[in-house]
């Protein structure tokens, strides 16, 4: 019999585990949200294959300064009348020959335009990498606003069933009292069941706002939604912001933390120097060559190995190219880089302008957010009195039941109103941070 006891003992042990497991398993913490979002958008790994474009693009500059280093190999067979390659002679018969060259050429001077290549391609590559940061903000901060939305909705559905449950306890109290003929009126049961109905009308609109809520958080984690899935909730500490700071100060900061203004900033001095690389091709080159080779004929009584190190010769070559007329192509390029660069230039100018009208509107969000939430703070608190007041007059029959539902609706549309105007003030403080470079969990 305790074999029996022990086994079902072991068997609950497990199932319980099990459970547990299971149901952690469908908690996410804002950190694994993050990681999911930044590792399946799109937009992330496409910003990823543009710095990695820019990368190799300044590891080919780079590469551009050095030797070109190039060798040859060729084999030849001549009939009839044809010039001896050793002897340089006229000859009448078939001839096999063998060359072997090396040669390599640098660029000594080119009106540092290679130079100014390695600069423009640095500076690509560090606008590229500012810009897959930028990508990842993007999406941090998306997600963080969203998960802020459905703690927010959470919260809403529990303030509708703690409704619910008062509005059910009324209908219940009210047909007590009609029961005992101590109502004020004879609408007083039908006007609490309508109460209790409306409580339930918006508490499935409660639970439906979170499913939409989760529902986009999903979404922008780009994988399949779970109706299972938690979220773990936040400390209210964290998701303070600095009230006392100024949009003036948040916006210097962003000038100087927020990747896509560094990104913009990088383009724009890439593409300086690339009108300084198009202008430097119009200098005249100097390049410096050299080579050596050797050769092998038939027709030559000596053996391979013997010609192959008697016939050597070696060459060494200064040339100057001096660009004279090129169908304007260089003078159209500088034209199209200069161009480019005013481009940029207003991104960069948009890029700020953009970034302060932002940050102001996210300030002032805040700090409104900030004094509703203290003002509905007053406001609920002195609802919560009078509904309590109230409830204790109805359930003694001395008030009726339009004054009781009016009462619970105020207390009611107060404390939803809070838990908005609270988590406004939540994100709008995450969307300052964010403009700060100060997201972090």
């Amino acid at each position: 019999m305790s074999f029996y006891k022990y086994t079902l003992i072991v068997f609950l042990f497990v199932a319980a585990f099990n459970a547990n497991a299971q149901q952690a398993g469908n908690v996410l913490t804002l950190q694994q949200c993050l990681d999911t979002a930044i590792k399946h958008n799109l937009q992330v790994k496409q910003s990823y294959i543009m710095a990695e474009t820019n990368r190799i693009s300044f590891v080919q500059a780079k590469d551009n300064l050095f030797p070109i280093v190039s060798g040859g190999v060729s084999r030849e067979l001549t009939t009839g009348r044809t010039i001896n390659p050793v002897t340089n002679t006229y000859i009448n018969q078939s001839v096999t020959s063998d060359n072997y060259s090396l040669q390599s050429s640098v660029v000594l001077f080119n009106g540092l335009a290679y130079q100014n290549a390695v600069k423009q391609a640095s500076l690509a590559y560090q606008s590229g990498q500012m810009n897959y940061q930028a990508a990842k903000d993007l999406v941090t901060v998306n997600v963080i606003t969203n998960y802020l939305q459905v703690l927010d909705q959470e919260e809403i559905l529990a303030q509708s069933k703690s409704q619910l449950a008062v509005a059910q306890e009324g209908s219940d109290r009210s047909e007590i009292l009609e029961k005992e003929g101590a109502n004020k009126a004879e609408s007083d049961v039908y006007d609490l069941h309508g109460s209790l109905q409306a409580s339930k009308v918006n508490l499935v609109n409660a639970q439906n706002s979170l499913n939409s809520a989760m529902l986009s958080l999903f979404q922008i984690m780009n994988i399949p939604y779970n109706r299972d899935v938690q979220l773990q909730p936040l400390n209210a500490e964290e998701l303070q912001g600095a009230k006392d700071i100024t949009p003036d100060e948040v916006y210097e900061t962003a000038l100087q933390q927020l990747a896509v203004v560094k990104a913009a900033t990088l383009m724009r001095q890439s593409a300086e120097k690339a009108v300084k690389y198009y202008k430097g091709l119009l200098y005249p080159q100097l390049a410096l060559g050299g080579g050596i080779g050797t050769n092998y004929s038939n027709s030559n009584s000596n053996s391979y190995s013997d010609q192959f190190q008697n016939n050597y010769g070696t060459y060494v070559q200064l040339g100057l190219n001096i660009p004279i007329f090129t169908n304007h192509i260089k003078k159209n390029n500088i034209a199209l880089a200069k161009i480019n660069l005013l481009n940029y230039e207003y991104v960069e100018e948009n890029t700020k302008i953009t970034l302060r009208q932002n940050v102001e509107q996210a300030y002032y969000n805040m700090t409104a957010a900030y004094s509703k939430y203290q003002a509905l703070e007053d406001e609920s608190k002195a609802y919560s009195e009078s509904f309590r007041i109230s409830k204790i007059r109805f359930e003694n029959g001395v008030l009726t039941s339009v004054d009781y539902i009016t009462s619970k609706n105020n207390i009611d549309a107060a404390n939803l109103n809070l838990i908005s105007a609270r988590y406004d003030y939540f994100i709008y403080s995450k969307i300052l941070d964010y403009y700060q470079g100060k997201l972090s969990f």
